[in-house]
């Protein structure tokens, strides 16, 4: 980065930690409720920890809980996770041409693209801009570590989940994910279609297989249209 350049990044840096910083705390919210289910259903306690820092990414990791917890294998939960996040696929490919610097730098910035960081750094003019990107995604980030952290400790202490009502931020997190997409007809098809396969698949196939197929659904009507 030369001189001239760095009032202009940490001006947009700023300004994406500002846009990034209301969602924290439902950032926090929904990690604690991923910490507390994950150590309550008899995942040792560094598991989620390390999860949440090597993957930051709270669809996947609710989808890898969600199979394994309901008697699903490994393989079926990682497939879960990598169909789920397969949306980031063509996300990147979008983002990339705005990316600047070295490919170490613009591994680094990547790390930064998640749904709602992805809309703080969009450029009027069209493209992305790398540091207002990282600095929208921080505050989440930040928030998700501590929610874990927060969950694993207080989850022996509270035992039960449902007990509190925190296993209703799992439907409510997707709902939310949802919602946003289904203001598309195309879209509301599409989600109508992946829920009856994967309803249908329930009292047929192992756990995990729903999810699978009915993520599978999503992404062929994607790549079809």
């Amino acid at each position: 980065m030369t001189p001239s350049a760095a009032p202009a990044a940490r001006e947009e840096l700023r300004g994406g930690i500002r846009a990034g910083a209301p969602l924290a705390l439902p950032m926090l919210l929904i990690g604690l409720s991923f910490g507390i289910e994950a150590v309550t259903r008899g995942w040792a306690p560094a598991t989620p920890i390390a999860m949440s820092l090597l993957t930051f990414s709270g669809a996947a990791q609710i989808a890898v809980l969600g199979v394994l917890s309901a008697g699903g294998g490994v393989v079926a939960a990682v497939a879960a996770g990598l169909l789920v996040n397969l949306r980031f696929l063509p996300i990147g490919i979008a983002v990339g041409p705005s990316l600047q610097g070295r490919a170490w730098w613009r591994a680094v910035v990547g790390q930064g693209i998640v749904d709602v960081s992805l809309s703080t750094a969009r450029l009027p003019g069209g493209g992305y801009d790398g540091w207002r990107l990282l600095g929208a995604a921080a505050p989440q980030w930040l928030g998700w570590q501590l929610g874990t952290v927060a969950g694993v400790v207080a989850g022996p202490r509270l035992g039960d989940s449902g007990r509190y009502g925190v296993d209703a931020l799992f439907p409510a997190f997707f709902l939310v994910l949802l919602l946003r997409e289904l203001r598309r007809p195309r879209a509301r098809l599409t989600a109508v279609a992946a829920a009856a396969v994967a309803l249908a698949l329930i009292p047929l196939a192992p756990p995990g297989v729903p999810v699978i197929a009915g993520c599978s659904v999503v992404l062929l009507t994607a790549w079809r249209t």
